[in-house]
C-alpha cells in the first residue's frame, strides 16, 4: 500500500515540475509579457518527423516546413483553437508585430485535421540577419462550443495578409480560455528561406 502511495506522490511531483517548466520557460523567453499576460502550464507535444519542439530549442527552417504532429491534454467533447505565431517580425531585437503561421479553430479534442482552418500552416522563414525568431504554439479552450469565426481565411500563399496579428486580442475577441497549453522553438535564417518566402508571396 505504501509503495503505491509513494508512486502516486512521485507521479504528482513529475506533473508539477513539467507544468512549472512550461510556465518558467515562457517567462524566461519573454513570451510573457511580449504577447501573453499569463503563460500556459501544460506543454503541447509538437513533432516535425523525428525532431521535437522543446520549450525554446533550435530547429531550422528546412526542418519545420511540413505540418507538425500535435498532441495536447484535452477533454472529451470539447472544442479547441490552435495558434502558431511569430512575435519577432521583422527582427528579434525587440517586440514588433506578430505573424500568424497557423490558425485552426473548432478542433474536436485534439483532432487538428477535423478543425476549421483559418490560416493554413506555413513554416518559419525568418529574414536574413534578423536573429533567432520565437515560434510559439498555443492551445485555447472554446467554452461556448462551436464558434463562427469572421477572420479572413488565409492560404499558404497569403504571406502579406498574415502580418500584424495579435494573439491576445484574437483570444479576447472570441472569448477563448487560456492559453491552456503551449510550446515554442527558436529558428534562424538558412539558405532555403528565400524559396520559402517566395512561396508565401514575398
Amino acid at each position: 500500500m505504501k509503495y503505491f502511495t509513494i508512486l502516486g506522490i512521485l507521479a504528482c511531483s513529475v506533473h508539477i515540475i513539467t507544468a512549472k517548466d512550461t510556465r518558467t520557460e515562457f517567462e524566461k523567453a519573454l513570451i510573457v509579457p511580449n504577447i501573453l499576460d499569463t503563460a500556459p502550464t501544460e506543454k503541447i507535444e509538437v513533432k516535425y518527423g523525428n525532431k521535437s519542439v522543446d520549450l525554446g530549442n533550435e530547429l531550422t527552417p528546412t526542418e519545420t516546413q511540413q505540418i507538425p504532429e500535435i498532441h495536447y491534454k484535452h477533454e472529451g467533447g470539447v472544442l479547441y483553437t490552435l495558434v502558431m505565431t511569430d512575435p519577432d517580425v521583422p527582427t528579434r531585437k525587440g517586440y514588433n508585430r506578430e505573424f500568424r503561421h497557423w490558425l485552426v479553430g473548432n478542433i474536436p479534442e485534439e483532432n487538428i485535421a477535423k478543425g476549421e482552418i483559418l490560416a493554413e500552416y506555413v513554416g518559419p522563414a525568418p529574414p536574413k540577419n534578423s536573429g533567432k525568431h520565437r515560434y510559439v504554439f498555443l492551445v485555447y479552450k472554446q467554452n461556448q462550443g462551436s464558434i463562427t469565426f469572421d477572420e479572413r481565411r488565409l492560404s499558404n500563399r497569403d504571406g502579406p495578409q498574415r502580418k500584424r496579428f495579435n494573439v491576445k486580442k484574437f483570444a479576447e475577441k472570441y472569448n477563448l480560455e487560456g492559453p491552456l497549453a503551449g510550446n515554442f522553438m527558436r529558428v534562424e535564417y538558412d539558405d532555403n528561406v528565400p524559396a520559402y518566402a517566395k512561396l508565401l508571396g514575398f
